[in-house]
């Protein structure tokens, strides 16, 4: 399974990168605007930034709506650099944009997902990644690791190349949950990936050999 962080903050994307297990990034404009990132120009030039920080694809997103803004918006975005991939909503417009840029051979990710029809229609538009939202499922008592398998099912039912992009991953559990059940990618906060390092015995056993090393060493 693949690891993306899903930030704009470029101090954690280096982190993530520098323990080595970073495939990806996933953005949008509220994690820039969290960040301070404001202006089309600064938000264009802080996804290049991204996109020298780390090897894998970058998920940059459109803020249009409507099928002509996207396919403008999705264009420019493209041609920033070879690792962006271009970010649409799961609506009508989205859809038919999607297909317009795999045509072209533009990667894409097709976002705001929340059923598995929806992923049905993002691979057959020929998507890249299709990101179900499954943090924000279970905040509405839906289960979102169920809309996983779901997903999975279908895809492998038929073959489609599409991956599953697990969003709104909110901690470490949720990884490894979507490990077993086969989503190609997850993408959430840097606290979640190192959550997986944390277990009590493996600090209880370093303590231990550490204090006999220092035993024998007297």
């Amino acid at each position: 399974m693949k690891f993306f962080i899903d930030t704009a903050n470029l101090e954690q994307i280096k982190e993530a990168q520098a323990l080595g297990v970073l495939d990806g990034v996933t953005t949008n404009p509220s994690l820039m605007a969290k960040e301070g990132i404001s202006g089309k120009n600064n938000v264009l030039k802080h996804y290049v930034d991204i996109c020298n920080i780390v090897d894998g694809d970058v998920s940059a997103e459109v803020i249009a709506t409507d099928y002509e803004g996207m396919i403008r918006e999705g264009e420019e975005l493209s041609e920033l650099h070879e690792q962006i991939v271009v970010k649409l909503p799961m609506t009508k417009e989205g859809v038919k944009a999607c297909k317009y840029f795999s045509d072209r051979g533009i990667k894409t990710n097709v976002t705001l997902v929340f059923s598995a029809g929806q992923a049905l229609l993002a691979a057959k538009a020929g998507a890249t990644y299709v990101s179900p939202f499954i943090g924000r499922l279970d905040d509405v008592s839906t289960d979102g690791l169920a809309l996983i398998e779901e997903i999975r099912d279908i895809y492998d039912n038929y073959g489609y190349q599409t991956e599953i992009l697990a969003a709104s991953v909110r901690h470490t559990m949720h990884i490894v949950n979507c490990a077993k059940i086969g989503a190609d990618v997850m993408t959430g906060p840097l606290s979640a990936i190192l959550g997986l390092l944390k277990h009590p015995l493996t600090d209880i056993g370093l303590a231990q050999f550490l204090a006999d090393h220092a035993k024998a060493n007297q």
